[in-house]
């Protein structure tokens, strides 16, 4: 069985999902705008007309009223009422040509405007696409690179593992062995941090290229879980820290990638014992919900603020400024582990007085696997 977060949006369909309603709010804005504008320049020349209208209302007036005061014939009055009215009618048909000169200058504007936005979306679009292009051409290349280094560095550990283990057989006996013994584990303990350091960036190019296969099976998640302690016992165990499990039920039967949720509650465990102090105690526990599995690892450490609890799965998260424990990718890794399982994982904690993170995986038919879906 393969699966890999399929349900979720790649970061491409975000941005143009984005994009798009972008343009939408633009397009809605825009018009909103020019309708303002239109309604805005409307009310300006209704007013001035209707300014000049009480203007010439009143000169009308003030000649009405001289006219009355003369002798004048009643033949001029009707020739002026009549000129009156051919210079209304001259000014009516001069205000309608100049409202539709003013509508087709609009839609001029408006079909211009109409032509001229797809034509630069296109434009952007494409210049999109190009530096899309370029980007898969440079993540592939760099991807490519990745792969050889790795490959090289890890057969290169290796070759420095067998040089330590060989020294290590032949060390003289004396006071000169447990010098060399105790060298010979400091490099192999280096080494492993270092292939263990490839690893993750190498997860971190797959999660960036969306190439994080998670290939889930029937196991046992009591064996996972004590298989996890295991391989960490010893370094708990060297500052002094108990490393206790809780387990519901045996067998804790479940459908998931052994060895994607082992990476996951070993970076758990490993981070815990960074910041569990001599003497404290890690505890695993793993039972069955309602929904399928959960999994947790709490510790007594020093805690973790509560406005850190959701930053502490950021890439290249450090626990401070001045703290370099690592690469910050290990709680990163184990968030994009579990959401391709379709679970999820979060932190709880109170500042002295310890953590908890815990991870959920639901049920098979809680998130719709069957035996032919693939990445």
């Amino acid at each position: 069985m393969r699966i890999n977060d399929t349900q979720h949006p790649s970061e491409r369909e975000q941005t143009d999902e984005s994009l798009r309603s972008e343009r939408e709010k633009a397009d809605i804005a825009m018009s909103e705008r020019q309708e303002t504008v239109t309604q805005d320049a409307d009310a300006i020349v209704k007013r001035a007309r209707e300014n000049a209208d009480v203007v010439l209302v009143a000169a009308r007036d003030d000649a009405d009223a001289q006219l009355q005061g003369t002798s004048t014939p009643l033949q001029t009055r009707s020739a002026l009422i009549e000129a009156r009215r051919v210079e209304d009618n001259a000014l009516q048909h001069e205000r309608e040509a100049a409202d539709a000169a003013l509508r087709e200058e609009r839609r001029e504007r408006a079909r211009a405007l109409k032509d001229l936005l797809p034509s630069e979306r296109d434009e952007t679009d494409r210049r999109l696409l190009t530096e899309r292009a370029r980007s898969d051409d440079a993540v592939a290349h760099r991807d490519d690179f990745l792969g050889m280094v790795s490959h090289d560095l890890r057969n290169l550990l290796e070759g420095v593992v067998v040089s330590a283990a060989l020294l290590s057989a032949r060390a003289p006996e004396g006071d000169e062995k447990a010098q060399t013994l105790a060298e010979t584990d400091r490099i192999t303990r280096y080494a492993a941090r270092m292939n263990r350091l490839i690893g993750d960036l190498i997860d971190v190019a797959s999660i960036d290229a969306g190439k994080l296969a998670i290939r889930a099976s029937e196991g046992d998640c009591a064996i996972l879980i004590a298989e996890a302690a295991d391989t960490l016992r010893a370094a708990a165990s060297a500052k002094g820290i108990s490393l206790e499990m809780e387990i519901g039920e045996r067998p804790l039967g479940g459908v998931y990638d052994h060895d994607r949720m082992l990476q996951v509650l070993a970076n758990l465990i490993a981070n815990s014992i960074k910041f569990t102090p001599r003497e404290g105690t890690i505890r695993l526990r793993g039972e069955r919900t309602a929904d399928g599995l959960s999994f947790s690892v709490t510790d007594t450490g020093c805690g973790v603020p509560s406005d850190m609890l959701e930053a502490i799965f950021e890439r290249f998260w450090q626990a401070g400024h001045h703290q370099r424990r690592g690469l910050g990718l290990g709680l990163y890794i184990s968030k994009c582990i579990v959401e391709a399982h379709g679970g999820k994982i979060w932190a709880q904690s109170k500042p002295g007085e310890g953590c908890t993170v815990s991870c959920t995986l639901p049920s098979p038919s809680a998130r719709g696997l069957d035996e032919t879906r693939g990445a």
